[in-house]
């Protein structure tokens, strides 16, 4: 009786281990961003409207990761976009219009394969100001043309060592495309973060589906905390190489923690026309955040915009467009809203 008591708790453990390496989980989350907007645009005449999407683009989503043993697991991410003060998905025709992924991640880092933001868009606008490159009060949301995922997609993501990180990715072709094969689109990306210091770079290069023209982005970006404040300065240089595209924006950002509930950060951006058109821009922007909680956010945000010669720069909001500017007029907007994610 005493061998086999031994025996019994070695064939239970085993049980329990082959369940714990064939555990998997699936969660449901989401993010619901509504708002109320005034906007001037000069001879366009001003507007009040509700709006989604005025700090976080409103999504819901599924994602999830099973343990296959020896430190691998499978992940999956499926998200569809939403308006959320209307209820109307951002694009009807497809079942999840923002990301559909499988992957596999361990100590070699993580790949995934399908529909997924880009490296540059998850990894470096963190890096670029206060607002990770969201809101109307952004300057680099307003001129900065990075693309924020992509279909076909096959990406790889590095360990972290010594602080120092890299995303790849590339996009294939398909028959939406001209020609239909090969490849598309090129990103990548890299971070190294020490305590206090961040720095952040990258480099994309998208082909136009329809044409031989080709969008070359570089972007780079570094902030440093000091107490309850964090300073940033960012650039951006992108081409198209008919030369239909040709400019560079510079910005410089702050912002300060008055508690750890609410943030106050400040914007001011420049975009340079390098065609020698004289379509400059610049821009100043304000957002103040405070959480209610850890799920809930209230925000406002404010800025100015102003167009020179032909520009004609709108502001934006993370999950929608500004209403169209005429050439060389300035622009103002105010929008204060309620963000919960669960």
């Amino acid at each position: 009786m005493k061998k086999l008591v031994p025996f019994v708790f070695g064939v239970a453990s085993a049980c329990v281990l082959n369940s714990a390496y064939a555990q998997s989980s699936v969660t449901l989350y989401g993010v619901v961003d509504n708002g109320v907007e005034y906007r001037d645009s000069g001879a366009a005449g001003a507007l009040t409207r509700a709006v989604s999407g005025g700090l976080f683009a409103s999504r819901y989503g599924l994602k999830g990761s099973e343990d296959i043993g020896g430190g691998l697991h499978i992940n999956f991410g499926l998200e569809q976009g939403f308006n959320s003060v209307t209820g109307a998905a951002s694009n009807a025709a497809d079942a999840f219009s923002r990301q559909a992924w499988v992957g596999m991640s361990g100590a070699f880092g993580e790949t995934r394969i399908g529909l997924q933001n880009t490296p540059q868009y998850i990894f470096i606008n963190p890096e670029l100001d206060p607002l990770a490159v969201q809101s109307l009060g952004s300057p680099m949301n307003n001129f900065n043309s990075l693309t924020i995922r992509e279909n076909n997609a096959i990406s790889y993501f590095t360990p972290s060592v010594y602080g120092l990180s890299a995303q790849f990715m590339v996009a294939m072709r398909d028959t939406t495309t001209k020609p239909s094969n090969g490849f598309q689109f090129y990103n990548a990306a890299v971070r190294y973060v020490n305590g206090p210091f961040h720095l952040a770079g990258g480099y994309e290069q998208a082909a136009s589906p329809t044409s031989a023209a080709l969008l070359k982005l570089f972007n780079i970006g570094g902030s440093v905390e000091v107490g309850s404040a964090r300073f940033f300065l960012a650039y951006h240089n992108e081409r198209e190489t008919d030369n239909s595209v040709k400019r560079e924006v510079f910005e410089v950002s702050g912002s300060y923690s008055f508690t750890p509930a609410d943030k106050l950060s400040l914007m001011y951006g420049y975009a340079h026309d390098k065609l020698g058109t004289g379509n400059n821009a610049q821009q100043v922007g304000v957002t103040y955040t405070y959480s209610l909680s850890k799920r809930t956010t209230l925000y406002g945000s404010a800025a100015f915009l102003q167009n020179r010669n032909r520009a004609a720069y709108a502001l934006n909001g993370t999950g929608y467009q500004g209403p169209a500017v005429t050439p060389g007029v300035d622009s103002r907007g105010v929008v204060a809203g309620i963000v919960h994610r669960f």
